[in-house]
């Protein structure tokens, strides 16, 4: 057994926005695997908005990555060496850690075998995946909707906010997405059907949303903080309910930025505001998976994703996405 690897390390810790001179490509060889352990042929790897904190040595709920580390990220590969007999060679299998990397080792214990009956394979990192299941538990078990409700949802179009909106509309929800171009506007209301778009770009934020929902805003998912959050918050209406999933505008901030200030709106109007990491519903995920995959069978749910081919495109990638360039869920396609 000898492979050789190639993997995408951490060579400096990103200054702002990330730069190509912060990644290396790197080599190394795999020959020896513990019991337990097997060896994973990536396929497709998932870029995700998260893995910006990790880069950096800032207090978060994941360790740091340290310089030289592989970057850490979920991807789906096909198991091509096992020493462990749970697993056998040919098994597809996803795993939130497996890297930016040609090939994995890792312990059984941080991987799951994939159902590819459900649908493609690559949606086990994607609507299926660990996207699906923050829209999914964020939106029904944090925000809790309610036929009626007007939902307004940050980074529309993006791996999470596009699911959110589709699930709100299936709870009988009157859904607002925020986005950055009139191309994503354009989609999100013709294809995904929201009731309606906010270029965050063009428009004024605080305008629309008042606008759009006269009696104030009911949910909030709020991907991105921010400006716009202080905007759509300064909406909220009555027992109103805020979800943070992410803070996408101050990740690569080098200073902090003033902003609105949104405790009046949150106190007057007792509006609760909760942060969530999705990985607390992690023992009820096979149950979110059927329904998601349910929805995604009869066209109820519709899935976009942004691919890129290549291991070496991803740094390029996840800069762009840091700038908001993708349009779907962001995917590197590895290998066939």
């Amino acid at each position: 057994m000898k492979y050789t690897n190639q993997k995408i390390v951490l060579k400096n810790r990103p200054v702002g926005f990330p730069s190509i001179n912060d990644f290396e490509i790197v080599n190394e060889t795999i020959e020896t695997i513990n019991y337990g352990e097997v060896i994973v042929k990536i396929l497709w790897l998932s870029l995700d908005p998260y893995m910006r904190g990790r880069m950096s040595e800032a207090k978060s709920y994941a360790l740091p990555l340290q310089l030289g580390d592989v970057i850490t990220g979920g991807a789906v590969g096909k198991v091509v060496f096992s020493n462990c007999p749970k697993y056998k060679q040919g098994d597809i299998v996803e795993g939130f850690t497996l890297g930016w990397q040609e090939y994995a080792k890792i312990s059984t214990n941080n991987i799951r075998k994939i159902d590819t009956n459900l649908a493609p394979i690559q949606t086990a990192v994607g609507v299926l995946g660990m996207p699906g299941m923050t829209a999914y538990f964020g939106l029904f078990e944090v925000c809790k909707p309610i036929p009626g409700d007007n939902v307004v949802v940050s980074a529309a179009s993006g791996a999470v906010g596009q699911l959110v909106g589709q699930l709100a509309k299936i709870a009988g929800c009157n859904v607002i997405g925020i986005a950055g171009t009139e191309e994503k506007c354009k989609y999100i209301k013709k294809i995904l059907n929201f009731d309606e778009v906010i270029n965050y770009k063009k428009d004024n934020v605080y305008k629309k949303v008042k606008e759009y929902c006269p009696d104030g805003v009911n949910i909030y998912f709020d991907n991105v903080g921010g400006k716009i959050s202080d905007d759509v918050i300064s909406n909220i209406a009555p027992f109103g309910r805020i979800g943070v999933c992410g803070v996408i505008s101050q990740y690569n901030l080098t200073e902090m930025e003033a902003g609105m200030r949104v405790q009046r709106a949150v106190l007057t109007n007792q509006a609760s505001v909760e942060g969530f990491l999705v990985f607390r519903f992690e023992q009820r995920y096979p149950i979110a998976r059927k329904r998601m995959a349910s929805w995604l069978s009869k066209g109820q749910l519709i899935w976009k994703e942004d691919i890129v081919n290549g291991l070496d495109k991803a740094p390029e990638a996840f800069i762009g996405l840091m700038k908001g360039k993708n349009f779907g869920k962001l995917l590197i396609k590895v290998s066939d």
